[in-house]
């Protein structure tokens, strides 16, 4: 899933490829892409791009119209969608239910294309004239690289929910996600089963450390790359997250593994939890 460094990076390479040139054509080709009816996606065409922004881990692509207006094509890339940028983008539209959900063309022939991987398609986007009109934005909680500390302690603090849940909520804190979760938990050497009302000041400070110090670092490795590189350029900063099975790079331990619904998540032992394996569902399920 891209989270706040990779969206970052993408409207970053936005901003640097495509801001001030003219979209020559703008086309949804799946049926559950669109969650908006108007502005439509024909009011994009002939418009200006002006730029890119970001509202946790949703991308902004803000456009100036030929009528005046100035209306946002929100994308909420979920699980399996990317962006994929190409400096010579066909002319031709994609089929309907492929890999492609969205195609747009810029006047110099470059533009991108919204795909999503697997059947489950949970890609997202709204054309609207103000951000705020797509409902889960103005319930994002304060963003991950903008929260003052003493706002996170508060936050963090008052919560009796496990440290995993809380940093994904994105009601709580905005643009983290499963990896970078993994990777903020492992840093500050807390359990992803403790509670933030159980922290001890000290231990809120660490937390809110590691979240800045592991962000901070993914945005410089993420911004300035091309679009396709960013994947591989996340894997190559996690030390826990899907290395189940692997030495911990700090301490040499074996990452440990915790199955819960449809996803997973890693931690070390070690580092994290005394020694002791958390409880796993998926292993509790076999052993009966």
């Amino acid at each position: 899933m891209p989270e706040l460094p990779e969206v970052t990076a993408l409207a970053a390479f936005i901003n640097e490829h495509g801001a001030g040139l003219q979209i020559t054509s703008a086309n949804p080709t799946s049926m559950n892409l669109l969650s908006t009816v108007s502005p439509a996606p024909s009011d994009l065409v002939g418009g200006t791009l002006r730029g890119a922004d970001r509202h946790g881990k949703y991308l902004d692509l803000i456009v100036d119209t030929t009528s005046g207006r100035v209306v946002h094509l929100i994308v909420h890339l979920a699980r399996a969608g990317w962006l994929r940028w190409s400096d010579k983008m066909p002319a031709t539209i994609p089929k309907m239910g492929g890999p492609i959900a969205f195609r747009m063309r810029l006047s110099n022939g470059s533009g991108f294309d919204i795909t999503e991987a697997g059947t489950k398609k949970s890609v997202t986007a709204w054309v609207v004239e103000n951000p705020q009109e797509v409902p889960r934005i103005p319930l994002l909680g304060p963003d991950a690289l903008a929260v003052s500390e003493a706002d996170f302690h508060r936050v963090i603090g008052a919560t009796t929910a496990r440290l995993k849940t809380v940093l994904v909520d994105q009601h709580v804190i905005a643009g983290i996600g499963n990896a970078y979760s993994d990777e903020i938990l492992h840093a500050a050497k807390l359990s992803p089963f403790a509670t933030g009302k159980k922290l001890t000041p000290d231990a809120l400070t660490r937390l809110y450390q590691a979240m800045r110090t592991i962000l901070d670092a993914a945005v410089a490795r993420s911004v300035g790359q091309e679009a396709a590189r960013l994947k591989g350029e996340k894997r190559s900063g996690l030390n826990v997250h899907g290395r189940a099975g692997i030495p911990c790079p700090v301490c040499g331990d074996t990452v440990a593994q915790v199955e819960l619904a449809d996803r997973s998540f890693q931690y070390c032992p070690t580092c994290q939890t005394g020694g002791k394996k958390l409880a796993d569902r998926a292993m509790s399920r076999l052993l009966k």
